[in-house]
């Protein structure tokens, strides 16, 4: 593990080379979900491509589940290998991977008895259900492979390895776009053919980034022994350090028990990732209310949004890279109460997304048209998307503050400010701003709701971030002299 440039390494040089792995990883995840789109769009099917957007929400919901164990795994194994407890971060994560195969299992049985109910809550109808149950199934089917690949992705960044984690998921997808043209066009298998796709790229995923932590890592696992109980059940030794509730050791009494896990591990990895995957799902969410509000206007309005979207993902996907790549650095330095480094990288994280935020706006607003056309020739839906995509692109400063101070939240173990900004920009805050929206502006205030909302939760997150982290006031200073003052008293008292 290199920590040096997690403790000592300039900020810039640390940040891009934690995140811009992860920055790459993302657009190829970006152009992965953007295949089937470009695809499906060539068939000149207007219903096949309403009906993949219907169901990809589907997609998304199978990432955001990934994330509770993925995201709330590393967030508190980054902070574990902070204090330097990498014994403890490796049990860990043999937990989180095995936990996120069962949830997918889970995922798989439950897909397939409700797909029927589910199809029609997405708003598939008469014309779009063949399509949409397609893609639906076997993405359901791929559901264990694709959660549990969340897992190896995210943990790998907490070692520093961010280019293998980036080179699984470029070998997915270059196995996709290979594979989409052939299932979709020349077998004629249309949506499913996109579907299969998808989930054969996930196998090529997994297979990689298991291989990897089994022959490359050092601190990570998959390992299930190291998981299980040892038959002497001797209780853990507590730590003399105390960095908050969430990594305090307590002994464990001597019982048969199975797992070598104890209760306040399982709640450290699910107070963080629960939210994670709620933020992941609320973007599910959100997409399939603008779609409910938009079908009374038909399914070309659908069509086009669900392509205008695919294009902001593109600036979308480069925040969350950034965001998300530094996680690992941030909560290393958190764990390690080490307030003036951890202050000087979130400074640098703002001001870099927000000028970066503007850049991408304008270039994507001045290639509206062009974006559009690259996915469908229907005059009509490149007309409804470049108009819908200019209005997204309105708040695409609001979207990266909200990234970036939601990665510090789960990164710190901040977990209420996680949920509730997780639940605010694509859930409760939509939600509001959809019913309002549509019976003030009707089409076009349907079309406004998602740049109102994200105005309004990024001034949620300033208020929230001021609040709930106020050690970093000052750049840490108050906090680094609290921290001398605690442990100089832990040494008196010894």
């Amino acid at each position: 593990m290199d920590s040096e440039l997690f403790e000592r390494a300039p900020i810039p040089k640390a940040y891009f080379s934690l995140a811009m792995p992860v920055v790459m990883s993302m657009l190829v995840t970006l152009v992965y979900n953007m295949v089937d789109t470009y695809f499906i769009a060539h068939t000149g099917d207007a219903n096949m491509v309403a009906g993949v957007s219907l169901s990809a929400p589907v997609f998304m919901v199978m990432i955001a589940i990934g994330d509770i164990f993925g995201l709330g795994g590393s967030s508190v194994i980054s902070r574990l290998f902070g204090q330097h407890r990498y014994a403890d971060g490796r049990r860990l994560s043999v937990f989180s991977f095995y936990g996120s195969l069962l949830i997918g299992v889970l995922i798989l049985v439950f897909g397939l008895v409700f797909r029927g109910p589910i199809l029609s809550m997405l708003g598939a109808n008469e014309a779009t259900w063949v399509h949409a149950s397609a893609y639906y199934t076997w993405i359901i089917i791929g559901s264990p492979l694709i959660i549990v690949s969340m897992t190896p992705v995210n943990q790998l960044r907490t070692e520093g390895h961010a280019v293998p984690s980036m080179i699984g998921q470029i070998a997915g997808t270059v196995l996709n776009i290979i594979l989409n043209p052939l299932f979709i066009h020349v077998l004629g298998w249309g949506a499913a053919g996109s579907a299969i796709a998808t989930v054969l790229a996930n196998v090529c995923t997994d297979a990689y980034l298991v291989w990897f932590l089994v022959f490359r890592s050092t601190n990570l696992s998959v390992d299930p022994r190291l998981m299980l109980m040892r038959v002497s059940g001797t209780p853990r030794r507590p730590s003399t350090k105390n960095y908050g509730k969430a990594f305090v050791e307590r002994p464990v009494p001597v019982r048969r028990r199975l797992l070598n896990i104890s209760g306040l591990e399982v709640k450290d990895i699910l107070v963080i990732g629960i939210p994670a995957a709620i933020t992941n799902l609320t973007q599910s969410f959100g997409i399939v209310m603008v779609n409910l509000y938009l079908l009374r206007y038909g399914n070309d309005p659908v069509a086009a949004m669900g392509i205008a979207l695919k294009v902001v993902m593109i600036a979308v996907s480069v925040f969350v890279g950034f965001a998300f790549g530094a996680q690992a650095l941030i909560g290393y330095n958190y764990g390690a109460r080490n307030m003036r480094r951890l202050a000087g990288i979130l400074r640098f994280s703002y001001i870099f997304l927000s000028c970066f935020a503007i850049v991408m706006t304008i270039i994507l607003s001045i290639f509206d048209r062009e974006l559009m056309g690259f996915f469908i020739n229907d005059p009509h839906i490149i007309d409804l998307g470049a108009g819908m995509l200019r209005v997204q692109l309105l708040s695409l400063v609001c979207v990266g503050i909200v990234m970036v101070t939601t990665c510090t939240f789960q990164s710190t173990g901040k977990a209420m400010g996680a949920f509730i900004l997780s639940i605010s920009r694509q859930g409760v805050v939509l939600v509001i701003v959809l019913a309002v929206a549509s019976r003030i502006g009707g089409y076009q205030g349907v079309i406004a709701s998602q740049a109102i909302a994200d105005l309004i939760t990024a001034a949620m997150a300033g208020i929230l971030f001021v609040v709930m982290l106020p050690e970093l006031r000052g750049g840490g200073r108050k906090d680094i002299a609290a921290g001398v003052a605690g442990e100089t008293k832990e040494k008196t008292e010894s």
